[in-house]
């Protein structure tokens, strides 16, 4: 590699010397913010003259001058690669098509292989079928594996097939904490040309929260399944250079307040300022008062308030927090050596220059929940019956107020608009805080005490970040108060927050639908978009883990905790919150004696071995995946040669597939939940002789692409404005003005030859980094999406899927243009590079007379040169098939 700039250096360290790339090397250095300052060491060390240049290094310098330029492209090369079971599954399935497309094309399969370290932990398929039982964990586990049994099989044939890659078996935890207790090394070393190297451990992941790592001083952040899979196979990582925000914290947190209570108004503080995309960093005299548990709260929810990521520097927290994990102490010492040497050290009396700041006085920060249906929607739990009563109004379009008798342990009681059904311990975001989880278990331990227990009707649920959590629990104490309130250990993954709520028992769901009662489901979660939790559940909040079980004792939300009681006792004594609330010194004195190095040694002993289960999992060993007849698992057609996109310049006849609102998330486009039976996905499954009990979810099915097509837009809340006053997948075909599926009038207009596009409004495919999000309409037709704004994972997905983004001009919509989204789309100008001013024409007609025409310019949202040769392609993964054809030819 070149070494421009001379930053190659030696650092000793122990018994050891490595080699490194040392920004605090160049002077222009001290002025940058954390994460670029790793973003520029990763520059220095892959500098090669072409996919990294002395130009870009320079552009990178000039942060915080006159002289940087407005948009500066870079090559970035991420350490390596996370990913959960949902978006892995697709990974590797792509993988290995790609390998049958290489031996198909008469090339070496083996090529296909991960240059880089892949490590893919299986999370997202646990269920919650059983809960307030004993033996809960173990009936769900059973069913888990009987669900995804070819699927596992398939990604056992991968850790065993493909090279550099680890898969974590089920049962382990949640990804996201398995990341922090098991896998983030904060500082990597590797041999290299005979050299070891150290580098700042960076990353991109399968999953938006892989920025829950920011918070010990990581650099890692969500990115499509598709471009992870190019990052796997060496393809560097196509951005441009981000802005950078600085968050000042003050002070710590008061009595009552729970660093859930702080992420959330930092959510919704960053949210109305606009971080999309956007780096954000935080520092301060307030980090002196949040541990790595906090920090990994506030870092977790980085996508929430659309920031690229959130992070938090290293510091002595971060070596207190790898102590307590078990982390070797040669492996601390090389974390400070080399975080100090390089100038990535936290220090209070930084010279840092940031683009924006922000600032947050953490002595102001109250109780709160968000929702009913986004997680910036901030509500202070003072203000929740208010702002529920107002919400149900809304949510129920005048419908009046539903109420309906429930059997109760041999009598009845009432329920109605506001009853908690689901109380859901649960999500990578809370469950890997000491801090809330044994404030839950307290809260439960008081509780018991003075007679409370859980309401009937409320499906309760503890599932743990990781096996640690439970021993800490258990050391504390805890555990059995927590089953006194319904919240026995269901699992280990990432459950009710993904939408693997489970079902409702029989008598709720009947009582909801006779009673058309808005039921509400509160969540230790990062996500609550509508459909997602639940689909009998209407609104669903975000709160810390101790105010879930509050709410699951008071089995409803529309009271004032502050001046109405959760319960009664059994001596009919009225119990409030704040008889049951731990104070801070209450939770780290707890915290101090029961938190010990031993609990992750024993979580993580045999991490990669699995459990029985997953040992008698019978696979294959060779090279090719024999792709066997399955409904989970098939071989999917990125790969057959499609038309050369690099000629075209114009789309026309096109119609639109659906016109969709603002917020439109990558829930709604590709949903993660249960599968109807009377939707184009039930219909295929029973096809393939799939019963309905065994139909599973869209999110374990992700393996199939023919479900999955048949899944695209089929969320039950989605708002097609080409249709009056319908929810879920339908839409009209144009002109016969049909009412159908979406999925089948994609089908139709294929039949016909029409290109589809996409009509949507602002931050079009917020949410979680779904790929399928992209392949999904990618399946269907869809050539182009026109919205007002778009999420940074989406958007990228999109190019990569070769489906073209387009955006509004500043003040065009839909509305403002007058659209009515059945017109005929004709687009104008698409050849040439990125950021380029293309020409719609929309032509409608009235009555049989000549069509009415509407001209407006769309600006591409192909941001890159890199994007212009992956759209050109088709997408990325054919353009990494034709590279490596390509380099074995001329190997």
């Amino acid at each position: 590699m070149i070494n421009s700039f001379g930053a190659q250096s030696q650092l000793k360290c122990g018994q050891r010397t490595y080699t490194i790339y040392n920004p605090s090397l160049l002077p222009q250095a001290e002025r940058l913010p954390y994460t670029l300052k790793i973003i520029l060491e990763n520059l220095l060390r892959h500098e090669d003259g072409q996919l990294v240049t002395q130009g870009d290094i320079e552009n990178l310098l000039s942060h915080g001058t006159d002289k940087r330029p407005q948009a500066s492209e870079i090559a970035y090369h991420p350490a390596r690669v996370l990913m959960q079971d949902f978006t892995g599954v697709p990974a590797f399935v792509d993988l290995a098509a790609m390998r049958s497309a290489m031996q198909a094309r008469g090339n070496n399969p083996s090529l296909v292989n991960p240059r880089q370290p892949v490590e893919l932990v299986i999370d997202h398929s646990l269920q919650v079928d059983h809960f307030n039982r004993q033996d809960a964990q173990e009936l769900n586990t059973r069913l888990e594996f009987d669900r995804n049994r070819e699927r596992y099989q398939f990604l056992k044939w991968g850790q065993r097939s493909f090279a550099n890659s680890k898969v974590v078996p089920p049962g382990s935890g949640i990804v996201h904490q398995v990341n922090l207790e098991l896998l983030a090394r904060v500082v990597f070393s590797c041999q290299h040309q005979g050299k070891t190297l150290a580098y700042p451990d960076t990353l991109v992941g399968t999953d938006s929260h892989t920025t829950m790592v920011n918070g010990i001083g990581v650099l890692g952040w969500g990115v499509g399944g598709i471009e992870a899979e190019a990052s796997m196979l060496g393809q560097p990582l196509s951005m441009l250079l981000p802005k950078a925000l600085g968050f000042r914290l003050d002070n710590r947190l008061p009595e009552g307040s729970t660093a859930t209570d702080l992420v959330l108004r930092i959510v919704e503080m960053l949210r109305q300022h606009g971080v999309v995309g956007k780096f954000v960093e935080f520092y301060g005299p307030g980090l002196a008062h949040l541990s790595s548990g906090d920090r990994c709260t506030i870092a977790n929810m980085a996508p929430e308030y659309g920031a690229s990521c959130g992070i938090f520097p290293v510091d002595e927290q971060t070596l207190n927090y790898l102590r307590l994990t078990n982390r070797s102490a040669d492996h601390l010492n090389l974390v400070e050596a080399y975080c100090k040497e390089t100038g990535l050290w936290y220090s209070p009396d930084n010279t840092i220059k940031y683009d924006e700041y922000l600032e947050l006085d953490m002595s102001t920060v109250t109780a709160n929940l968000a929702g009913p249906r986004r997680p910036q929607d901030r509500v202070n739990l003072r203000d929740m019956k208010e702002q529920f009563s107002k919400e149900v109004k809304v949510s129920k379009k005048g419908r009046g107020r539903g109420q309906a008798q429930i059997a109760t342990n041999g009598g009845y009681a009432t329920i109605s608009d506001g009853v908690t059904v689901i109380a859901a311990i649960t999500s990578c975001t809370n469950t890997s805080n000491p801090s809330v989880m044994l404030a839950a278990g307290l809260v439960a331990k008081k509780a018991k005490r003075m007679g409370l227990s859980k309401k009937p009707w409320v499906k309760t649920s503890l599932a743990p970040g990781s096996r640690a959590v439970t021993a800490y629990l258990q050391r504390a104490g805890l555990i059995e108060p927590l089953q006194a309130m319904g919240f026995h250990v269901v699992g280990y993954g990432c459950t009710t927050c993904i939408g693997n709520s489970g079902p409702l028992p029989p008598e709720v769901s009947q009582a909801i639908q006779s009673g058309d009662i808005a039921a509400v489901a509160v969540l230790s979660g990062n996500r609550n978009f509508e459909g997602r939790i639940h689909a009998e559940v209407l609104m669903s909040y975000l709160a810390s883990p101790p105010l879930v079980v509050a709410y699951a004792i008071a089995g409803r939300v529309d009271f004032d905790p502050y001046q109405e009681p959760l319960a009664q006792n059994d001596q009919g004594r009225d119990v409030f919150l704040k008889d049951l609330w731990p104070s801070h010194q209450e939770i780290m004195e707890l915290q101090n004696r029961v938190l010990t190095a031993d609990q992750f040694t024993n979580s993580y002993r045999d991490v990669y071995t699995g459990d029985s289960n997953w040992q008698k999992l019978k696979t294959a060993d060779r090279e090719l995946y024999d792709w066997p007849e399955s409904s989970y698992i098939k071989c999917p057609p990125y790969f057959e040669r499609s038309e050369d996109a690099s000629q075209l310049d114009s789309l026309d006849g096109a119609r639109a597939l659906a016109l969709l609102g603002d917020s439109i998330t990558t829930d709604h486009i590709s949903p993660a939940g249960a599968i109807k039976a009377d939707s184009p996905a039930g219909d295929y499954l029973l096809s393939c002789g799939v019963k309905k009990n065994e139909f599973n979810s869209y999110g374990s099915r992700r393996g199939n692409h023919e479900v999955m097509a048949r899944g695209t837009f089929a969320n039950i809340r989605l708002r097609n404005r080409l249709l009056d006053n319908v929810e879920g997948g339908h839409t009209l075909h144009l002109p016969s003005k049909e009412m159908m599926s979406i999925y089948d009038a994609s089908q139709r207009y294929k039949e016909e030859g029409v290109p589809l596009i996409i009509l949507a409004g602002k931050e079009y495919g917020s949410g979680s980094s779904r790929d399928w999000a992209a392949k999904g309409p990618k399946l269907l037709g869809v050539r182009a999406v026109i919205a007002e704004s778009y999420e940074r994972i989406h958007r990228s997905n999109l190019v990569g899927m070769g489906i073209l983004p387009l955006q509004f001009e500043p003040g065009d919509s839909v509305n403002s243009l007058g659209l009515s989204g059945h017109e005929v789309f004709a687009l104008h100008g698409l050849a040439g590079g990125q950021g380029k001013k293309i020409t719609v024409v929309a032509s409608a007609a009235t009555n049989g007379t000549k069509a009415k025409e509407k001209t407006f310019t769309v600006q591409s949202r192909i941001d890159t040169p890199r994007e212009v040769e992956y759209f050109r392609s088709g997408g990325i993964l054919p353009f990494i098939l034709n590279e490596l054809i390509a380099a074995q030819h001329t190997a």
